[in-house]
């Protein structure tokens, strides 16, 4: 059916429409039974928002400010790996989108564009994000270079000692034996001509850009990730924190934050924020929701840093919740993939706007003109 897409869902059936199967699953699934997937989702639905009439809304503005850059609304594109992949250069494409919609972009080390190719393309700083890795030197070069770049926001991912057990992936070939997976890639590709001409032949080189002067793996993807589950490191402790600190002199986000006495910890390290997340419930399938858990942390670090949050996320609405329940601000993951992969750049840029106008709505409907005003007055508790 003709139509055009209005709603994160809409873009999510685009994507699915146009990716090969192991690409849109590989974005859209969680781990195992995929239950804290679903429950990020719906207990932010659960939230009621508390309609007020008769105020004064005239000049609602959703400006805000993120890790001390001003953005058009408390939002920015989470770091997705492989989202070169979802679109063509589309990690390109989707720094593009995002700087025109006022809203700063997160590069993944395992991103498909380098560091210097997204760089220039826009005029923005972006935001950098690091997993540790075992090699301490590859982690300081990566540093130094996205510093040199002009990034001085630093998104720390702490939530993946190992890599979670994703049962999509390995249904589609992805963490399947090397015949077998060869074979269901293929079979899922040659139902995708307009993916392969458009993003497998004009989208090359396909290397893990940020990492492939560092690694010779890094040039062929089944070897790459064969080695990079060998470089996550499960002896990372609070101790190594300072470690990053002292190689990053900007802003320190700490992406990957579940429970109230690690984010107590986490203000005992120095970092500048910290970010509400389970991963999208692609790594310990059965923990709380992060709507769930986002009160709980605001108050145990009481101010004391700023707290963003990602997870289940699909609307202005939504954004307003996670504000209304403490964070500053949102990182949005799937919902930006989705419309790339859907609409390109466009495809995204409409997104962002759509979304900035539900907060507005949302706002003024809520009896509110400001961000900063937003607050648990305008919400009930999850029921």
């Amino acid at each position: 059916m003709l139509q055009y897409p209005a709603s994160a869902a809409d873009w999510r059936l685009k994507a699915q429409a146009r990716l090969p199967r192991f690409l849109f699953d590989y974005a859209d699934g969680g781990a195992t039974d995929e239950q804290t997937l679903r429950a990020n989702e719906a207990d932010w639905a659960r939230i009621t928002l508390r309609q007020r009439v008769l105020r004064d809304v005239d000049g609602v503005d959703t400006r805000s400010t993120l890790a001390g850059q001003p953005c058009a609304l408390p939002l920015a594109l989470a770091p997705i790996g492989l989202a070169g992949l979802m679109a063509r250069r589309g990690e390109v494409q989707a720094a593009r989108a995002a700087e025109a919609a006022g809203v700063p972009f997160t590069l993944s080390t395992v991103g498909i564009c380098p560091l210097a190719e997204v760089m220039n393309a826009v005029q923005r700083p972006i935001w950098f994000q690091l997993y540790m890795l075992r090699d301490r030197g590859i982690v300081s070069a990566l540093l130094q270079r996205a510093w040199a770049a002009g990034c001085r926001t630093l998104v720390f991912t702490v939530d993946l000692p190992i890599s979670g057990m994703r049962h999509r992936d390995t249904c589609n070939g992805l963490s399947a034996p090397a015949a077998q997976a060869a074979l269901i890639k293929a079979t899922q590709l040659l139902a995708r001509p307009g993916w392969i001409w458009d993003v497998g032949v004009k989208g090359k080189p396909h290397a893990f850009g940020n990492l492939s002067d560092q690694v010779p793996a890094a040039q062929d993807m089944d070897a790459f990730k064969a080695w990079v589950d060998t470089q996550f490191d499960p002896t990372v402790t609070w101790d190594d924190i300072e470690w990053v600190r002292q190689q990053w002199p900007g802003t320190v986000l700490l992406k990957g934050i579940l429970d109230e006495d690690d984010a107590r910890a986490a203000v005992q390290t120095g970092v500048q924020g910290l970010i509400v997340s389970n991963h999208g419930g692609r790594q310990l399938d059965g923990v709380a929701s992060t709507a769930a858990k986002l009160p709980g942390i605001c108050r145990a670090v009481d101010g004391a840093l700023a707290v963003l949050v990602d997870g289940g996320v699909r609307s202005g609405v939504d954004v307003f919740r996670a504000l209304a329940l403490g964070a500053q601000g949102v990182l949005i993951g799937r919902p930006w993939v989705w419309a790339l992969a859907g609409g390109g750049e466009a495809g995204l840029t409409e997104l962002l706007r759509r979304w900035q106008q539900e907060l507005k709505l949302a706002m003024t409907l809520a009896g509110v003109t400001c961000v900063a005003d937003i607050g648990p007055q305008h919400v009930e508790t999850l029921a």
